[in-house]
C-alpha cells in the first residue's frame, strides 16, 4: 500500500518588529517619511503606516521589506540603511533588554571573556532574530557569528554582503559592552553564494 504523501509547508519563521521598525525610522532619517512610505507599500506592509508592529511579524515581511529597499534606494544605499538600522537595534537592546547590572558586569570583563558572555546571550536569543534560519556562534578570535537561510538576503543574488542589519546590531553590542573600538564585517554572505552569511568581530 502507498504511503501518503506529506505535503504540509512548514510554516514561516517569526522574528522581532525591530526588523521593520528599525529599517523604517532609518530611513526616514536618510531620505525622509515619503520614502518610508513609498517602501513600506512597495513591500505590501502599507498596513504599517499607521501603526508600527509590536510583536513577532512574519520573517517573509522582512525579506520583502529588504527587497523593496535595495530596489527603492539601489544596494548601497540600501546597506548604508540597514547598517544604522542595526544599530538602532542594539541600541534598543541596550536600553530594553539587556539588564543594567548585566552591562556593567561586561564592561568590567577583560574583552575575551565578555564576548564569550555575550555570543552566550546572542545565541540564547537568535530565534528572535535568525526567524527559522540556523544560528552559531564561534568565540575563537575573531569571534564570529553564523547565520544559515535568515531572512535578510534570503533568495537574493548580489556581488556584496547584504545582511548589514546584523552586522549593524552586532557592532553596536560589541562597542558597548566588550570593546569600543570593535568592528563587525560580514565576511561571507549567501547572496554571493556563500552556504551561510558570516559576520566577523575584531578589536
Amino acid at each position: 500500500m502507498n504511503q501518503p504523501v506529506n505535503t504540509t509547508v512548514p510554516a514561516p519563521g517569526r522574528v522581532g518588529p525591530n526588523a521593520i521598525i528599525r529599517i523604517a525610522e532609518a530611513l526616514e532619517s536618510f531620505e525622509g517619511r515619503e520614502r518610508v512610505e513609498a517602501l513600506l507599500e512597495a513591500a505590501g506592509l502599507a498596513h504599517y503606516l499607521d501603526a508600527m508592529p509590536e510583536t513577532m511579524v512574519d520573517e517573509r515581511e522582512v525579506t520583502r521589506l529588504h527587497v523593496a529597499l535595495r530596489e527603492l534606494i539601489g544596494v548601497e544605499g540600501a546597506k548604508a540603511v540597514s547598517r544604522d538600522a542595526g544599530a538602532r537595534t542594539g541600541d534598543y537592546l541596550l536600553a530594553r533588554r539587556i539588564p543594567r547590572p548585566a552591562q556593567r558586569l561586561l564592561k568590567i570583563l577583560p574583552a575575551p571573556l565578555a564576548s564569550r558572555v555575550l555570543m552566550t546571550a546572542i545565541r540564547r536569543n537568535a530565534w528572535t532574530f535568525a526567524g527559522s534560519g540556523r544560528f552559531e556562534a564561534l568565540p575563537a578570535y575573531p569571534p564570529r557569528f553564523i547565520i544559515e537561510d535568515g531572512p535578510i538576503c534570503a533568495g537574493a543574488r548580489a556581488e556584496h554582503p547584504l545582511c548589514d542589519f546584523y552586522a549593524g546590531t552586532f557592532e553596536r553590542l560589541y562597542r558597548k559592552l566588550v570593546q569600543r573600538e570593535a568592528r563587525v564585517t560580514e565576511t561571507a554572505c549567501q547572496a554571493k553564494g556563500a552556504e551561510a552569511c558570516v559576520f566577523e568581530v575584531r578589536w
